[in-house]
């Protein structure tokens, strides 16, 4: 039996949640169409090679009002969804 769970609803248009997972889609792209250009893209699946099982990390976190300008760097899943943003600073 498989187990009943609520249906994801991503949130409203213009939503501060909404408008930082377009920021990390359009990061994406670009990395995607930047080794579409250089030939990196070996497999042909539509995802850059150097991508391939690994997130983008943005240099400030979107939930801090960071954006693509700041900057973005490849980096582990693991790595990047354990950073808690939320920790006190020393």
């Amino acid at each position: 039996m498989v187990a009943q769970r609520k249906k994801q609803v991503n949130p409203p248009v213009g939503s501060k949640a909404h408008e930082a997972r377009m920021e990390r889609q359009r990061a994406r792209r670009a990395v995607d169409a930047k080794a579409k250009k250089n030939g990196g893209d070996r497999n042909k699946n539509g995802i850059a090679d150097k991508r391939e099982k690994k997130d983008i990390s943005h240099n400030k976190a979107l939930s801090q009002g960071g954006t693509n300008k700041d900057g973005y760097k490849l980096e582990s899943r693991s790595k990047n969804r354990s950073r808690n943003y939320r920790k006190k600073g020393k």
